[in-house]
């Protein structure tokens, strides 16, 4: 399921109408954090940049798997939540 804070919605070109630091953690959160620990905004930035159509998930949590830094070098994320809930305040989450 896609929300509409996953940015997934949103057309390639959009630019974010809004943005709030996250108050608890929630799967948005978790990609969110996962985005911007790899240098991105988020999911749209990230498909914009590496110009790729899929970002690679964990079929079972839905947790983006596995990030190309924009120095070339991967992230590869865990299963399981990573975003402890000390880290929740850091993460933004961008409105389109």
């Amino acid at each position: 399921k896609k929300s509409e804070d996953s940015g997934a919605m949103a057309k390639p070109d959009d630019h974010p109408k809004s943005v709030h630091h996250a108050t608890k953690w929630s799967e948005d959160v978790e990609n969110f954090y996962r985005f911007q620990q790899a240098g991105y905004r988020d999911e749209v930035e990230y498909k914009q940049v590496k110009q790729v159509d899929m970002v690679e998930r964990w079929p079972e949590t839905g947790f983006v798997k596995k990030l190309q830094r924009r120095d070339n070098t991967f992230y590869y994320y865990d299963k399981q939540r990573e975003c402890e809930d000390k880290e929740v305040h850091k993460v933004k989450v961008y409105k389109y």
